[in-house]
């Protein structure tokens, strides 16, 4: 299985070191430059994991595609987008809404980070995603109360 991540929910899956789920879960991670080159800014939250994490993963979007109604979106969402489809991907990773309706105007598959925690979960990866979420409710990352509570209920602690 191909997934194809962007920048967020590399960052959000950095702070609760889990990372290394998106491997076993899925197999092959791949990213765009863009997004390498967005999450790897020196000095910036996660860089040195994220870097490490993404050395060999990095692919060039070799073509242009067209994208339905890509319009505000940025050069990582649109890269990891044109990679999901130059690749025929199995599955999109982003957490941003707006390039969530993009995704799936273009009829791609897509999970956010929060998915991956709590399929990880599901799958016994993870014994519990509560101190996982606990991180990002303490991180700089903004992810309403409700949306991590509610996934405490459907995670079952």
């Amino acid at each position: 299985m191909i997934v194809i991540a962007d920048s967020p929910a590399l960052v959000a899956l950095s702070i609760c070191d889990s990372l290394s789920l998106l491997d076993v879960l899925f197999g092959e991670v791949k990213v765009p430059q863009a997004v390498y080159d967005e999450v790897c800014i020196a000095n910036k939250a996660e860089s040195q994991a994220l870097q490490a994490y993404l050395a060999g993963k990095i692919c060039s979007v070799t073509t242009r595609i067209a994208i339905e109604k890509s319009n505000g979106l940025g050069k990582g969402e649109l890269a990891a987008i044109s990679l999901y489809k130059q690749l025929s991907a199995d599955l999109l990773l982003i957490d941003d809404a707006r390039a969530k309706k993009v995704a799936y105007l273009n009829n791609l598959e897509v999970m956010g980070s929060l998915g991956v925690l709590l399929l990880a979960k599901q799958k016994g990866l993870v014994v519990s995603i509560k101190p996982l979420l606990t991180r990002l409710r303490c991180s700089e990352i903004f992810i309403s109360d409700q949306l991590l509570d509610q996934l405490l209920v459907m995670a079952n602690e």
